[in-house]
């Protein structure tokens, strides 16, 4: 479990990096938390800074498109999905829970 920020330093239609291995992208979209993997699928863009529509995130680089609840891209040129992980927060923290294999970076 990785602490990632308080909540409060999270608003609605934000992002925030986590340097992680690989890194992780965490989006308030609208209230819902969401984390994937940060780099776009297509080409080596960071997702977190993208656009963030709903639940949608688009790449800064080739306007590739991806489902945060799914990691699922929604338009090409992305054809592979991303890696969704696991966000908690306890007393306002907001917490990664990072899948077996991976490793924080700090």
């Amino acid at each position: 479990m990785i602490p990632v920020c308080r909540l409060e330093d999270l608003p609605a239609g934000e992002s925030v990096r986590v340097e992680t291995i690989p890194p992780v992208a965490v989006f308030n979209a609208d209230g819902e938390l969401y984390a994937v993997d940060d780099t776009c699928s297509h080409q080596d863009a960071s997702l977190s800074e993208g656009w963030l529509e709903g639940c949608w995130i688009e790449c800064p680089l080739h306007a590739a498109s991806f489902d945060l609840r799914t990691g699922e891209p929604t338009c090409l040129p992305a054809r592979r999905p991303l890696r969704t992980h696991t966000l908690t927060v306890d007393e306002g923290m907001i917490h990664l829970h990072l899948a077996a294999g991976e490793e924080s970076a700090a």
